[in-house]
């Protein structure tokens, strides 16, 4: 069985959440894309993780995790992710845990990179977390980059440090007019957090295809969200890499592989970080009490979450682009402090309204169309089967579901494991 579970609108969905949850149904979980960017929340008994490159299944005993050739990995984070995880009583070790040899490392030059470009671009910024992962897609794709497999043949991490410094240090100089990166000091860097991570690294795509012959089963975890995807997306306002399902297997390692089923994660409201159009976003008081109820604060960097009322156009757009078979709600039980809900039902563009998502200036030009519908004004976080829950909460879900498109199998109401419930 394999499950790819992804992003409906502009990432910060909750699938770590989903993950988590489902991932006690599966052997291995792995990531596919993506890097240090962006993080996942999750709460296990009250406690709360936040995951930035490990897979969500590492709090799951049993469950095999791996990050894929798609993927790129500043180890000097994922040293400090993984030793806080251990400090904490969380298992890890290369019976759990293995890192493509093929997956791309992102060095100090690439993160100095990242926050030189959003200085020089200034108020045109995109909004990036400036950790690096644009810079380092960017080396990948022109052939530049280091690689996790360098990290265990020495004579050739040195060889190929040297080429690539000597073109990134091109940019730093002369583009940016920047001091140039040190390569003893980078080595240095390489050397010390590689280390640790040399008995984790292995061809991932052989050992998936090894389990996959043995009956065992794959859950692919996405980072960020369809309108982030570099193709797909709201571009240029994306991530550099593939946040679609398709890629899952690509991604992880057995390109040959096809998927059973995709889970679209999505929240009862809107919210997106960064730069770029976000049509149905609310402002002021409206705007700070719904991200002070629902926490809207960045797992990766802490900002201040843009939020809005659910978005019909995006979802609907984001539900076909994944081609997701079901859907997993979150965070339904952040709306019970309102007496009426705002949902964006269209968009008017140009006059015209519709309900198809828009590219390029029209998604620019934009305005959202909204309808309220009723709230159940109570709390729901211990509703553990659908008719647990009122019947205006029961309401508003189908809404959901009629509008995306797409069957909602889980309907989250809370943020602890248990705390969700599942429409048959």
């Amino acid at each position: 069985m394999l499950t790819a579970i992804v992003g409906i609108n502009w990432g910060d969905e909750g699938k770590g959440r989903m993950v988590d949850l489902l991932s006690q149904g599966y052997d291995v979980v792995s990531r596919y894309q993506g890097g240090n960017n962006a993080g996942h929340t999750i709460f296990v008994q009250g406690e709360k993780f936040v995951l930035n490159l490990l897979p969500s299944g590492i709090l799951r005993p049993g469950v095999v995790n791996l990050l894929g050739p798609g993927m790129v990995v500043d180890i000097a984070h994922l040293r400090g992710e993984m030793e806080r995880l251990m400090a904490r009583g969380v298992k890890i070790g290369p019976e759990n845990l293995k890192i493509s040899h093929q997956a791309a490392i992102c060095i100090p030059a690439n993160v100095r990179q990242d926050c030189l470009e959003e200085e020089r671009l200034a108020d045109a910024k995109y909004g990036s977390t400036r950790r690096g992962i644009a810079p380092i897609y960017g080396d990948k794709y022109m052939k530049k980059a280091l690689r996790m497999g360098d990290l265990l043949e020495p004579e050739r991490l040195e060889r190929q440090l040297k080429l690539l410094l000597d073109w990134k240090n091109l940019l730093l100089e002369k583009g940016y007019g920047a001091p140039a990166e040190d390569y003893e000091a980078t080595l240095r860097w390489l050397r010390e957090n590689g280390e640790p991570l040399r008995d984790f690294i292995c061809d991932t795509g052989l050992y998936l295809e090894d389990a996959l012959s043995a009956g065992k089963s794959v859950l692919f975890e996405a980072q960020l969200g369809a309108l982030r995807d570099i193709d797909y997306g709201i571009y240029p306002y994306t991530s550099s890499s593939t946040t679609l399902a398709a890629y899952a297997p690509i991604g992880a390692g057995i390109p040959g592989r096809k998927l059973d089923k995709t889970v679209g994660v999505m929240k009862a409201y809107s919210s997106c970080v960064g730069e770029g159009p976000f049509t149905c976003e609310l402002f002021g008081t409206e705007a700070e009490a719904l991200r002070e109820a629902g926490g809207e604060y960045g797992a990766a960097t802490g900002r201040p979450r843009r939020v809005g009322p659910f978005d019909v156009p995006a979802s609907r757009y984001g539900a076909r682009v994944q081609g997701v078979d079901e859907i997993a709600l979150t965070k339904l039980d952040t709306l019970s402090y309102l007496s009426e809900i705002p949902v964006c039902v269209a968009y008017e563009v140009d006059g015209i309204t519709t309900r198809e998502f828009p590219s390029g200036d029209r998604l620019d030009r934009a305005k959202p169309v909204v309808e309220k519908m009723p709230g159940w004004s109570c709390d729901i976080t211990a509703c553990r089967r659908w008719e647990d829950l009122p019947e205006a909460a029961r309401d508003y879900v189908t809404f959901l579901e009629e509008q995306a498109g797409r069957p909602i199998r889980y309907v989250s109401v809370g943020a602890d494991r248990d705390q969700y419930l599942v429409r048959e």
